[in-house]
């Protein structure tokens, strides 16, 4: 388990949150993603995002400026969480870009911080790397459900803290687009070198 030394959990500032949209795909890479429940506080280190950039990407939700009442949440200030289901499992992005600019980063992985304990509870017997290493599965393990659709990270109870960046960041083509055209490899997923986390 990655270890945070003296950090309190504090939502981080709005401000973090206005860059453009690949420059947040990296800098959210050592973040710390934390969910408070009544069942406690679940958290974990961001070790791989992939950036998806709005109307002139065919990976993404919102390529052609496609708005729906899935989508809407993209469209408005940076910072917004936006949760959607896909096979079942629940994908949490980072909303990117001014207004009227729907573009997100996905959070692919974390490495457990803290309350590995419900992870557990909420994963069942895994090993632990296989806890966190995928973008369905982190979600699950921190309780981020899709009722949190609309939320604001830089507030409670679903937040991202700030953290250490990492030393070295890898990039490479997004996973599980293989629909989407030249999309597909694009170099805009990007990941902590060598973590063990990381989905694949």
């Amino acid at each position: 388990m990655y270890e945070v030394k003296n950090v309190s959990f504090e939502p981080i500032d709005a401000a973090f949150f206005n860059q453009p949209t690949l420059e947040m795909a990296k800098s959210l890479l050592g973040q710390i993603l934390v969910k408070e429940t009544e069942r406690g506080l679940a958290a974990g280190r961001i070790v791989e995002t992939e950036a998806y950039m709005g109307p002139d990407d065919r990976a993404a939700h919102s390529y052609g400026n496609r708005r729906t009442k899935r989508t809407e949440v993209m469209f408005g200030a940076p910072g917004h969480v936006y949760t959607y289901e896909m096979h079942t499992h629940c994908l949490v992005n980072v909303v990117c870009e001014k207004p009227g600019m729907p573009q997100a980063v996905l959070i692919r992985a974390v490495a457990p911080v803290e309350g590995i304990e419900l992870m557990y509870e909420r994963r069942g017997n895994k090993k632990e790397k296989d806890l966190t290493n995928g973008p369905g599965k982190l979600t699950k393990a921190l309780g981020i459900i899709k009722a949190d659709y609309g939320r604001r990270f830089y507030e409670k109870p679903l937040y991202i803290a700030e953290g250490q960046a990492p030393s070295s960041i890898t990039s490479g083509p997004r996973i599980g687009i293989d629909n989407s055209g030249e999309a597909k490899d694009y170099p805009w997923r990007f990941w902590e070198t060598g973590n063990p986390f990381v989905s694949k």
